[in-house]
């Protein structure tokens, strides 16, 4: 079996960078929303941002679940990493004080 390593604080700050990138998302919709022709300066401009409104709203409700999904995905890995090597850490100490029980009491 190869040496695996899994930097369990970076995984976790993945998940809550994707949490904060999902967070905006769903903040932010139209940056447009609210501005008029005197901000926009031009009914194209203004049009064209309204369609795109349109779009956005559809395509970012699909950004969103994936980020929610991405975001639980490396969480519970982040968990699941760390209660192992909690779990490995425990067996090992008990194993060691297994161990030195037995050589402190075949000495005495």
């Amino acid at each position: 079996m190869g040496d695996q390593e899994a930097d369990i604080g970076r995984i976790k700050e993945s998940a809550r960078a994707l949490k904060r990138v999902h967070d905006t998302f769903e903040k932010r919709a139209n940056p447009a929303k609210g501005f008029g022709m005197g901000e926009m300066g031009s009914q194209k401009l203004l049009n064209a941002f309204d369609e795109f409104d349109s779009n956005w709203k559809i395509h970012r409700r699909k950004l969103m679940e994936e980020l929610e999904k991405l975001h639980k995905i490396t969480k519970a890995a982040a968990d699941s990493y760390e209660e192992l090597d909690s779990e490995l850490a425990r067996a090992l100490r008990e194993s060691d004080k297994e161990s030195g029980k037995g050589k402190k009491g075949g000495g005495s």
